[in-house]
């Protein structure tokens, strides 16, 4: 499924930008396919499974399909945008700070993965003998996955200098935050009070931020 995803939407940039060899033609755009590609390659060596799990996911399934869509979009529009010079912001210097957004997100996207291993679901729910993680990247954000998720959804339209792929990543957010709103009630229904101390000290996405 990993595998499918990527390659699904490698060939939707490569032709959004208009073939393959165009899209790698720059090297942050090469870099940040290779980002890509192997953090998908060693998320499928962190040891998550979906299945095993004793309630229910935390939200309705049928918010995967906006996310979904969003997703589709933002993998074709930003080339696309780029090539033809649509509404594109700055030069190479934001093509590279895109990439350095993509490597923090992707250790932020993948990190998680390996901390919770087959304790680690999407949607979430709860396992047996499922424990409430705070150390790691958990020590001070609640969600570091959906972090390192947006962090580089901004990473990858920047590669393509896409001001309207930032508009995409922001379409997002509606949707993001009541999914982690849900899976806060679960965990809190789940751990009690251990959660609500944990909630307290810690932050959802961004310290400092929110």
């Amino acid at each position: 499924m990993t595998l499918l995803s990527i390659v699904l939407f490698f060939g939707l940039a490569a032709w959004g930008w208009g073939g393959l060899g165009g899209l790698i033609g720059h090297p942050a755009r090469a870099g940040g396919l290779l980002v890509i590609g192997l953090a998908a390659a060693a998320s499928l060596f962190s040891g998550i499974h979906l299945g095993g799990c004793s309630r229910p996911d935390a939200h309705g399934r049928w918010r995967l399909v906006p996310l979904a869509l969003i997703s589709l979009l933002m993998a074709c529009w930003p080339a696309y945008s780029d090539r033809r010079d649509l509404a594109t912001i700055g030069g190479d210097t934001i093509r590279y700070l895109g990439l350095a957004l993509l490597i923090v997100g992707g250790v932020m996207r993948v990190g998680p993965m390996f901390l919770l291993g087959d304790r680690f679901t999407w949607p979430l729910a709860t396992q047996p003998g499922h424990k409430l993680l705070t150390t790691g990247l958990y020590r001070f954000i609640r969600h570091p996955s959906y972090s390192g998720a947006m962090v580089g959804g901004v990473g990858w339209v920047l590669l393509f200098r896409s001001g309207l792929g930032l508009v995409l990543v922001a379409l997002l957010i509606p949707f993001l935050i009541p999914m982690i709103g849900a899976e806060e009630s679960l965990l809190l229904s789940e751990f009690g009070e251990d959660y609500r101390a944990y909630r307290e000290r810690t932050w959802r996405l961004l310290p400092f931020v929110y």
